[in-house]
């Protein structure tokens, strides 16, 4: 046999891998697949079948086949195999994912995520949906770069990943996995189907389990692991071809809920640093220096070294998730067009109970959301057929999200030790009244807060009308031209509050920002005199409001917030006074106090207020209610059958955010996105060597992420002529992301096929004077703003790049040794907004590898895996005070049939 001819099968399968998507249904079975030309491969990006180099955009493509051969089925997993894409590792809700570099960081509960996700023609509106879910019987995996909407779903600023399963056919099949891995791992896969009634219905089913204990064990219950993995899902899919002119697809899901220890898996830095950039001393409580309190001290059973060394948490729990799904897919055959009904509904749910890092009852839920998520979208389109002057597709679109979203904190009896500051620790505990207070500050109290808010009804729906067309004015010139117009309509109501008064409900604030708590306000004054009316702080002048008379520091003047001016509110909050009196300290009233005792109410209130935050009722945020065009014009050029050259300009818009910054509405602005493209698609040397490659220029104007903003709650609250500012979801003038693509696949050597691609991101903040200043440049004094003007995107690295190879090594006859392996690359990146020194993650480079033995017909297949394989031990994200550590190597065994 010749050179030539021994490479003739491999044609169609570098050509499919470069692709994208199976081969044509004719092509010859797996194990003898027979010679075919570039220009029948196909992808469907465009919702519709098409030729890959006929599509003038940058898309790269993962197989199904090569993820199953590594036992890859996470999104981690996926995204280390394609071209300038990556993912964030929060957790199961916080996790996103970018593209270019861009969407990797910022994202929030009503904030639409910057790269599109669409699962078997349904669009996911929220990155949650990913993240805690495993792919499995995939067939093959698209990336699409820039703005997209025209065409696919729900429109995406920064470009979509779809996902195209594998579909009934009344064919029988039956596929299944069994994996053993450290760490107690077990994964299981079933994939089985076939007709139901022949000619008229067939059948798929999927069904997975995936377990085992993470690489960390909790010191505090051994049984508790960071990160175990605990995934089973099910989906079910019919095929209903009732005649030659319609077809239907039915598609059921669910993931029951499980849980998984996700938060949490981060260790101290060992020495910190103790200074900022001019020299100032950092005087910051740490958790080493809380530690060193005697509260804590008198605990013999756990130390420093502990706490540095070891994960030791005594409330920690998985955190839950769960989802499900239905879908029906129906299109019509009408003459030369078809009409193409999607109807879906998704749901997800997310329970998170986090801890403070230590064995002591400072948090049951160091803060922890709980979130119920549903969609319903239904898209409509029609599609003409290919050919002729002129293709197209046009369609409707619409889609209605609800999350109901609870961030939830309980603090414990240690937490007023743990967050009283130095001062207020010292003064409580210096007796036994003091410590009752020190305790009772925090004890079992409830409450749902946060920044932005604590509790959030967001109504998000989206309607849309677009039409994309290719026109062919000639065999090699084709312009493509694509419009979209979607109504956004976005709602958010919010609201934070305690839920539970806890062991001291005399002890709450009289009142905090409207909102009545029954308790009763002291305050320490050692400055300016203070004007008080119904129980708060308000400024001089004020109608109805009584002076408070200053004193010094040496001899402060400790005083009852009551008014004259409200005879029952006074009088309530001095019962609540005489009841604290009497219940620390023995005395029937607040005046029968001891200036020192009084003091000492003082600071266990201020604990307490400090840390429920700020209180509002129930408030509709200023929603966000805009039309929004997207548009895509795109000339390619095919210069002949191998090589195919296209330009392509995209704009694209994601919609604001109504949101809240300490129970005042802060909406954020419309983020808009345009891509300058330039790019060719070729086949080489005898179509051994397919290369795509691109250069981009994308510009974002209003680009959302963290920024600094005033804090008009705080400012108005204090009234004292300074502003003050905080960090929230917010707009960033410009953002400019430039750079170079490559996509390949060699097989010219037989038996051994090699994919790769690369890329170059020069991502950068062209206009940011709005940034928070760097955490060693927040010195006291410092200015409230930092100017980022150039520099580097957040999130971003420079070079990414990834490789895999796949050689079968004949043997035996029908038997084969198969080799694979995947290399992922990053450059370093800042892992956080804030650009901070302490926040580049390094350079890292992560190698999966496996050997096996089998059939070459796939009915068999055992092979030894090994995940990171040569130990990358690069964190996944570090600040000045902890880091993520890798995950380290993973050894494995998988066994594959096909019957």
């Amino acid at each position: 046999m010749t050179t030539k001819h021994r490479l003739r099968p491999l044609t169609a399968l570098i050509a499919a891998l470069a692709a994208g998507s199976a081969l044509a249904q004719e092509a010859a079975p797996a194990e003898e697949p027979a010679q075919q030309a570039l220009g029948a491969v196909t992808v469907r990006s465009r919702n519709r079948i098409e030729k890959l180099q006929d599509v003038p955009l940058s898309i790269s493509v993962i197989q199904g086949a090569e993820l199953d051969r590594l036992g890859a089925v996470g999104i981690d997993d996926i995204t280390k195999r394609a071209a300038n894409v990556s993912w964030n590792l929060g957790n199961q809700r916080t996790s996103s994912i970018s593209i270019r570099g861009i969407g990797k960081i910022g994202q929030t509960e009503a904030q639409d995520p910057s790269v599109g996700i669409i699962v078997d023609g349904v669009s996911y509106a929220y990155n949650a949906l990913t993240s805690s879910f495993d792919f499995v019987d995939i067939d093959t995996i698209e990336v699409t770069r820039g703005p997209q909407g025209t065409l696919l779903g729900k429109n995406a600023s920064v470009g979509n990943i779809i996902f195209t399963t594998k579909r009934p056919s009344f064919t029988p099949t039956a596929d299944f996995t069994l994996g053993f891995r450290q760490r107690d791992g077990l994964f299981a896969t079933a994939a089985i189907g076939g007709p139901i009634v022949d000619g008229l219905i067939a059948w798929r089913g999927t069904f997975s389990a995936n377990r085992g204990a993470g690489d960390i064990k909790n010191a505090y219950n051994r049984d508790v692991s960071y990160t175990n993995t605990d995934r089973i899902s099910g989906r079910v899919q019919f095929l209903v071809t009732p005649s030659p002119d319609f077809k239907a697809r039915f598609a059921f899901d669910l993931q029951p809920r499980a849980g998984e220890t996700t938060n949490g898996r981060s260790f101290p830095v060992i020495n910190p640093p103790t200074t900022y950039s001019n020299g100032a001393p950092i005087t910051t409580v740490t958790n080493e220096q809380r530690l060193g309190r005697r509260w804590f001290k008198d605990n013999t059973g756990y130390s420093l070294a502990d706490y540095q060394n070891l994960l030791t948490t005594d409330s920690v729990r998985g955190l839950v998730t769960g989802s499900s799904g239905a879908t029906a897919d129906l299109n019509w055959q009408l003459g030369s067009h078809t009409l193409t009904s999607i109807t879906a509904f998704k749901s997800y749910h997310f329970d998170a109970v986090n801890d403070d890092a230590t064995p002591f009852d400072v948090y049951r839920n160091a803060g922890g959301f709980w979130n119920d998520y549903r969609q319903a979208t239904q898209e409509l389109r029609l599609t003409s057929a290919p050919g002729g002057f002129v293709d197209y597709q046009a369609g409707l679109y619409f889609i209605k999200v609800n999350n109901t979203a609870d961030y939830r904190r309980w603090w414990g009896n240690d937490a007023g030790a743990w967050f009283a500051s130095a001062a207020q620790y010292n003064r409580l505990d210096a007796d036994g009244a003091g410590r009752d207070l020190l305790r009772n500050s925090l004890a079992n109290v409830k409450a749902s807060y946060n920044s932005p808010t604590g509790v959030q009804d967001i109504r998000n729906q989206s309607a849309a009308i677009f039409a994309q067309a290719n026109w062919h004015f000639s065999e090699a010139l084709t312009l493509t031209t694509g419009a979209r117009l979607t109504r956004e309509e976005r709602k958010n109501a919010g609201t934070s509050r305690i839920t539970s008064d806890g062991s001291a409900p005399e002890l709450n604030p009289s009142i905090v920002n409207g909102v009545l708590l029954g308790g009763f306000d002291s305050y320490l004054n050692t400055g300016a005199a203070k004007w008080v009316k119904d129980g708060i702080v308000v400024p001089a002048g004020t109608a109805g409001a009584v002076q408070v008379a200053a004193g010094t520091a040496a001899a402060p003047t400790v005083a009852l917030t009551t008014s004259t001016a409200d005879p029952a509110r006074s009088a309530s909050a001095l019962a609540a006074a005489n009841k604290a009196a009497a219940k620390y300290f023995g005395v029937a009233t607040w005046d029968a106090l001891s200036a020192a005792q009084k003091r000492q109410l003082a600071d266990a209130q201020a604990i307490r207020k400090t840390n429920v935050g700020v209180l509002f009722p129930t408030t509709e945020a200023e929603p966000f209610k805009a039309t929004q065009p997207a548009w895509v014009l795109s000339p390619s050029y095919k210069f002949n059958r191998d090589l195919t050259g296209y330009l392509s300009l995209q704009h694209g818009e994601k919609a604001g955010i109504a949101q809240f910054v300490n129970g005042i509405s802060s909406p954020v602005k419309a983020e808009k996105t345009d891509s300058l493209e330039a790019g060719f698609k070729s086949a080489l040397f005898n179509k051994t060597l397919i290369l795509n490659a691109d250069v981009f220029l994308t510009r974002i104007k209003d680009y959302q992420q963290s920024v600094r903003v005033v804090d008009s709650y705080t400012t108005a609250l204090n009234n004292d002529g300074t502003f003050y500012y905080t960090s929230t979801t917010g707009n960033v003038p410009k953002v400019e992301v430039k750079g170079l693509e490559i996509d390949g696949v060699y097989g010219g050597i037989r038996d051994l096929t090699v994919r790769f691609s690369a890329a170059y991101n020069d991502g950068k903040y062209k206009s940011f004077p709005n940034a928070a200043q760097r955490t060693e440049d927040n010195f006291p004094g410092a200015a409230p703003y930092a100017d980022f003007s150039g520099k580097p995107l957040a999130g971003s690295a420079k070079y990414t790049g990834n490789i895999g190879v796949d050689y079968r090594q004949p043997v035996w006859g029908d038997k084969e040794i198969n080799y694979t392996g995947n290399v992922a690359f990053s450059s370093s990146y800042y892992s956080d907004v804030g650009l901070s020194a302490y926040s580049v993650v390094p350079k890292s480079t992560t190698v999966d590898a496996g050997i096996g033995f089998g059939t070459r017909n796939k009915s068999f297949n055992v092979s030894l895996i090994v995940k990171n394989l040569f130990n990358d031990d690069t964190v996944r994200s570090i600040s000045s005070t902890s880091y993520a550590p890798a995950i380290p190597r993973s050894v494995g065994i998988q066994f594959m049939a096909r019957l």
